[in-house]
């Protein structure tokens, strides 16, 4: 009896993996509207692909549902998502211009999210909860479509520069995704169970604060957030290893 009241329906496992055809779906849908051009649709559709490939995992957790089938179909989803579909888009828009170059780092940015996604499967159950290890692919996409959109806030002499930032922004997210730099991964509860209330408010003042200017706040945030895991991974990881050091000792 308890154990059938636990199992949860059938029916419910498909929640998830309905969320995950969406994400995968809006992420075709970017790379049909990046080919002739529409580059503001196929950056919109990755950001929404990213809030369905959020939900999935909610869903899956919160119903109890997660499974191995799952987490690979997420992750193949991902790959055409946010690995296939920004490196097309930025390919068209801006890296074409570079000819070889411009294709290599395009792909670069696919073949290192697919590194990405396979170490984090194999790494799933052993890593920290706490980091995530390597930049996130959601969040390499998300930053090259809020660039995208950021891009019409440059002032005009600067235009020039941006196909090479562009190229450059593109090499660094596709090494930062492979890399060992350690990025907030957010899935620790304990500061909204310590301060419920404060926490309610700051997120709330910032989805005002970003839902007044989405298309210039994205990208600084997302730019603040891979800042801050190289800063925390080379800056303040290795003091607080080096004061670690002198207690161990003392006390051994």
């Amino acid at each position: 009896m308890d154990s059938a009241r636990k199992s949860p329906a059938r029916g419910v496992y498909i929640l998830p993996n309905m969320f995950t055809t969406a994400s995968l779906f809006s992420g075709f849908l970017g790379m049909l509207w990046a080919i002739p051009g529409q580059f503001e649709n196929a950056a919109i559709a990755i950001l929404v692909s990213c809030v369905f490939d959020g939900l999935d995992g909610k869903v899956a957790r919160l119903t109890g549902t997660s499974s191995d089938f799952g987490v690979q179909f997420d992750s193949l989803a991902d790959l055409v998502a946010f690995g296939v579909t920004p490196a097309l888009m930025v390919y068209q828009w801006q890296l074409n211009h570079f000819g070889n170059l411009g294709l290599m780092a395009s792909f670069l940015l696919v073949a290192c999210g697919a590194l990405r996604l396979a170490r984090f499967n194999v790494l799933a159950t052993a890593s920290n909860k706490k980091f995530f290890l390597g930049l996130p692919i959601p969040a390499q996409a998300c930053t090259v479509a809020t660039f995208y959109l950021f891009s019409g806030y440059i002032p005009p002499q600067w235009q020039a520069a941006v196909p090479g930032f562009c190229l450059g922004m593109v090499y660094v997210l596709s090494f930062l995704m492979v890399s060992r730099v350690r990025y907030a991964s957010f899935k620790e509860y304990g500061l909204i169970r310590a301060h419920p209330f404060s926490v309610m408010v700051t997120v709330i003042l910032f989805f005002v604060l970003v839902a007044s200017q989405p298309k210039l706040l994205g990208f600084v945030i997302l730019a603040g957030y891979i800042l801050s895991g190289v800063v925390y991974t080379y800056f303040i990881l290795p003091r607080r290893t080096s004061l670690r050091e002198p207690s161990e000792e003392l006390s051994s």
